[in-house]
């Protein structure tokens, strides 16, 4: 459901599934990226997981997602003490709603002016 929304910034659904476990924080992403992509774990997972994006994603795609995390919302412990210091779920609400809308315009430009320079 998820994918439609994010395919225009060249999202596919393995990264709309690690988006989700990513607002625990943001490393999650990387270990749910290995895991809807079938990646054995160990010391070679992280050169392993570099490999098959680099085969599965187009430049275009991994810019968006570096500029997506940019500006995506923090994890969900920063929300938390956001929450708690300004004594405001509305605040928390904002932050969350605004770093949101932030990350998806610049994955959007980012992943439009890779594709227009040809790194689609």
């Amino acid at each position: 459901a998820r994918e439609p929304l994010l395919a225009p910034v060249g999202f596919n659904w393995q990264i709309a599934v690690a988006l989700i476990p990513g607002m625990a924080a943001r490393e999650v992403a990387v270990a749910a990226l290995g895991t809807v992509y079938a990646i054995e774990g160990g010391k070679e997972a992280a050169e392993q997981i570099g490999q098959v994006l680099a085969t599965k994603w187009s430049l275009a795609t991994a810019l968006s997602l570096l500029a997506w995390y940019i500006f995506a919302p923090q994890c969900a412990s920063t929300l938390a003490v956001i929450r708690r210091e300004t004594g405001s779920w509305a605040w928390m609400a904002v932050t969350f709603a605004y770093m949101l809308v932030l990350a998806y315009a610049a994955s959007l430009v980012t992943y439009n002016v890779a594709v227009a320079f040809g790194a689609g």
